[in-house]
């Protein structure tokens, strides 16, 4: 199998991935969305990785989706609304031994691609890293956190494994993956679409404290319902520390909403509402703050799919 790392998309994560991976000598290609992105990427020299307010800039190879030559190896690292389509362009080129590495938030979309890729293997990933595009092609590692991998359909890890520990990306592999999951998923839910209804910073819900206590209490009622009792332990204790730790932060879905940017709300709350529909499961406040964010959204001209 080849070593190359194939990463698609150059956001935040795709890019900071991407960086490390090359600065530790892996080979690696990035795959853009087309000729233009490829000439705006080449004019620019490449990726420019800022750590520590030092930046370094890495000369790396991309090309786009209808490049030839196969991949053994795809990191998938844009938004979730986008992986589907993304993917399913690609599948042509995947070879039968290939992975597929899923970086996206929520939950639905890691199946969308699996669907569309049945010869490959799909690995999901959760992950509380933190880094931010600074401008284009320029990517700031802004919070060291920590990568859980995992696939629901077999326990063994891959041998690539090694690539991560020789370029100091900090990782697990775990066969619990779907409760990592689902956990980082009840926690998005009940911060990020009150910080956009509220207008606040994550610490701005300490003046909510109920509000969000009555949406913890539902969440692990459905996490409890469909087989996730773990990612259910503590959870409205966990809500409450992330909320305070990260006091002066914009959630993402804050951050994209005020950028104009189209939200992953269908991968985040509105799984969570489908997922209690089929297991019969009422979630009356929960289902109304779904109703209300995508009020909000439609009231702006965002999309709330």
């Amino acid at each position: 199998m080849s070593s190359t790392w194939h990463i698609l998309g150059a956001g935040s994560l795709g890019s900071l991935w991407a960086s490390r991976l090359a600065r530790g000598g892996k080979p690696v290609q990035l795959i853009l969305r087309d000729a233009t992105r490829l000439m705006a990427y080449e004019a620019a020299g490449g990726l420019t990785l800022i750590e520590h307010g030092q930046p370094t800039t890495l000369a790396i190879p991309a090309q786009t989706p209808d490049t030839q030559g196969p991949i053994h190896r795809l990191l998938v690292a844009c938004k979730a609304y986008d992986a589907e389509q993304a993917v399913a362009q690609l599948a042509p080129r995947l070879a039968f031994d290939a992975d597929v590495i899923l970086l996206q938030n929520g939950l639905g979309s890691q199946d969308a691609v699996a669907n569309k890729v049945p010869h490959a293997r799909c690995i999901f990933a959760s992950s509380t890293e933190g880094a931010f595009r600074q401008a284009d092609w320029q990517v700031v590692f802004a919070g060291h956190g920590f990568n859980w991998l995992g696939d629901p359909a077999n326990p063994l890890p891959p041998d690539w494994l090694d690539d991560l520990q020789a370029c100091g990306i900090p990782h697990q592999w775990t066969p619990d993956i779907l409760t990592r999951l689902w956990r980082k998923l009840a926690l998005n839910c009940a911060i990020n679409p009150l910080t956009v209804l509220h207008d606040c910073r994550n610490g701005g819900l300490q003046a909510h404290h109920c509000e969000v206590a009555t949406l913890c209490a539902e969440l692990v009622e459905l996490l409890q319902r469909c087989g996730q009792p773990q990612a259910a332990e503590h959870l409205s204790e966990e809500v409450e520390r992330v909320i305070q730790a990260t006091a002066a932060n914009y959630s993402s879905m804050y951050q994209d909403v005020a950028q104009g940017r189209r939200t992953e709300i269908h991968y985040l709350l509105g799984h969570v509402c489908r997922v209690a529909a089929r297991h019969d499961c009422s979630l009356p406040h929960l289902e109304r703050l779904y109703r209300r964010l995508v009020e909000h959204l439609n009231a702006r001209g965002l999309p709330s799919d």
